[in-house]
Parts: C-alpha cells; sequence; structure tokens
C-alpha cells in the first residue's frame, strides 16, 4: 500500500498575480523540476491553516494574515499518495525568498496553463481558470 501524505499548498495572490514555484531536481522523475503551489506537510496536531503558514515563512520568508480554504486534491504518485489542502492567501506585495525552489514566477491566470505543473498542482490550476 502507498505511503500517505497529507499535506496543504498556498495559491498566493497579489493584485490578481499568482505565485508559481519550482520544485529542484528530484530522485523522483514525476516532480523533478515541476512547478507547484507552495506548502508542505501538516504536522501532527496542526491545524492546516497553522501548517500553511508556517510552511510559507520556512520557504519563502512570507507572512500570510488570512488564509481561505480553496479545494483539496487527492493525487496517486507511483510512491505515495497525497492528499493536498489548498488555501487562497492574499499578501500586500510580492517579497519573498526562495529557500527550497529554484524559480518563482507571478503569473495572470490566463498563463497559468503555460507551466510543467507536478500533477497533484493541475486540479488547483483548472479550477482557478474556471472561476
Amino acid at each position: 500500500m502507498a505511503k500517505k501524505i497529507e499535506v496543504v499548498a498556498a495559491v498566493i495572490q497579489h493584485e490578481g498575480i499568482t505565485l508559481c514555484v519550482q520544485r529542484g531536481p528530484s530522485k523522483l522523475a514525476y516532480i523533478h523540476e515541476k512547478f507547484e503551489f507552495p506548502g508542505g506537510k501538516v504536522e501532527v496536531g496542526e491545524s492546516r491553516e497553522c501548517a500553511i503558514k508556517r510552511e510559507l515563512k520556512e520557504e519563502l520568508h512570507l507572512s500570510v494574515e488570512h488564509v481561505d480554504y480553496f479545494m483539496t486534491v487527492e493525487h496517486t504518485y507511483p510512491d505515495f499518495h497525497i492528499t493536498m489542502h489548498a488555501y487562497l492567501c492574499p499578501v500586500e506585495n510580492r517579497k519573498i525568498v526562495l529557500t527550497e525552489h529554484i524559480d518563482a514566477q507571478w503569473l495572470n491566470r490566463e498563463e497559468l496553463p503555460s507551466l510543467d505543473w507536478a500533477e497533484a498542482d493541475v486540479p488547483i490550476v483548472e479550477k482557478l481558470l474556471r472561476n
């Protein structure tokens, strides 16, 4: 049975533009250098909202005050199953510091499909395009 992981993802938006971050090199070919919405694992005893705020501070040196639930994605990769809870996170400015990712792009909604997304993030992109 595949390992199960619960994670949170942030759809960070500023003035109608969305932050997309690129993963670094990985031994797992299916996520190697793919774009994703930043976030990470929910720690034991931690709320999802606290997890997203912690992860953004760690990964991007970004503080967010307000998060709104957007959707949950269930996806099975070859090595694990992921339950990803996505949150809309409006921010006051675009100042970030990349600590884990190799690139970041701020794109308008129509540009989102141009990136090579991790499979689990694709449903989030699709919902953003519909809204």
